[in-house]
């Protein structure tokens, strides 16, 4: 991977803040409960938060934010659960680029290719393809 996912999860988070309007602090609450624990604890933490986004599906910094932590849970917990959500998530994510900073879309996209990969999907599929065709190059 060409980027640190946790550092990428914490400015993605603090992008977030406006977003999230009167949810940040249950955000910031969750999140902190998530980096400073693991197993059970960590895991409730991590699904209040992916709570957390389905309430805000416009909040695109808070959207990265979750398929990052995501990419955490997997290294966390490797089991095919957390490869499916990163792929869930990192498909709506990509499924438009408007309002989307160009660095997250560029580090969803690896990390969606991670996702597939851990699952043994290596190949595009039409979705994947079609994103690529679509998705503004350079100077367009």
């Amino acid at each position: 991977m060409q980027f640190d996912a946790a550092l990428a999860a914490q400015d993605a988070l603090r992008e977030a803040e406006a977003e999230l309007g009167s949810d940040w602090d249950t955000a910031v609450e969750l999140e902190e409960t998530f980096s400073s624990n693991a197993g059970a604890t960590a895991r409730e933490a991590y699904e209040g938060l992916l709570a957390l986004a389905q309430c805000h599906p416009k909040a695109h910094s808070f959207q990265a934010f979750c398929i990052y932590i995501t990419w955490q849970q997997v290294t966390e917990e490797t089991i095919a659960h957390h490869f499916q959500t990163g792929m869930r998530l990192s498909e709506v994510y990509l499924g438009s680029a408007d309002g989307k900073e160009k660095q997250d879309i560029d580090y969803v996209t690896e990390l969606y290719e991670s996702f597939r990969a851990g699952l043994g999907l290596e190949e595009e599929d039409e979705i994947q393809i079609e994103f690529r065709k679509d998705t503004p190059k350079g100077g367009d």
